[in-house]
């Protein structure tokens, strides 16, 4: 469902991704581990559309989306969850969640949204900047929801978010894989959330991936070891 083939991104002179190469299969979960500056979120906006590949492919359903705008790679099925959430503060739940279907036929809000995480419901008339960091990041995948991806990208999902909403969180997803065939690709650093809802676990050191395993072969002290300063 998702191929990433050999991928460079630079900044500027800098070059911050070596060859990036995994794939994502239908319906399957994947976690990108790594600390902080070891390349997550430059693998995700390149993935997006948002930073320009120098070099490599990336493909969704067979169909290669390497040189599209990001509002094109929607259209093809990826839907991206930006670290920080950036949901819209002075809009309510509910129209954050309708800016997620701009360019749908049907503008109606489908009920397993609300189902998935019952608490945007109850608060479809707050203000999205009057939620707490947990209920934001629900919002935010459930606006990305909304544009029926077939890939969906996550990045640092648990960041600033109290352990009870994290689980929360990962039960949500979990559901949205039996409901829908989707593929999760969720960049993290808290292991615990990772083991829940990926099937195979990739390490990123300094821009390249460094490790894979299967989350039923995981060795939770080496991944530890790549995830401590």
């Amino acid at each position: 469902m998702l191929n990433v083939d050999e991928v460079f991104v630079s900044y500027g002179q800098s070059e911050a991704l070596h060859g990036i190469s995994f794939a994502a299969a239908k319906n399957e979960a994947v976690a990108i581990m790594g600390r902080n500056g070891m390349g997550k979120t430059t693998l995700f906006k390149s993935l997006m559309g948002i930073l320009p590949l120098k070099a490599g492919a990336v493909s969704v359903d067979g169909q290669d989306v390497s040189r599209d705008e990001s509002f094109r790679r929607v259209a093809k099925g990826i839907a991206y969850v930006p670290q920080g959430r950036q949901i819209f503060g002075t809009l309510t739940v509910e129209e954050n969640i309708e800016t997620g279907l701009e360019n749908a036929r049907d503008k109606h809000i489908p009920d397993e949204i609300y189902s998935l995480f019952p608490v945007l419901y109850d608060m479809r008339r707050r203000k999205g900047g009057n939620l707490s960091g947990g209920q934001q990041q629900q919002l935010a995948i459930a606006r990305a929801l909304v544009t029926q991806p077939k890939v969906l990208l996550l990045d640092e999902p648990t960041e600033g978010i109290q352990p009870s909403i994290i689980k929360d969180i990962a039960k949500a997803l979990n559901e949205i894989r039996k409901l829908r065939d989707i593929t999760i690709v969720v960049s993290e650093q808290v292991l615990s959330f990772a083991l829940d809802v990926a099937d195979r676990l990739f390490v990123i050191e300094g821009g390249r991936l460094v490790h894979e395993t299967a989350r039923d072969q995981v060795d939770t002290a080496k991944i530890r070891e790549y995830l401590s300063v």
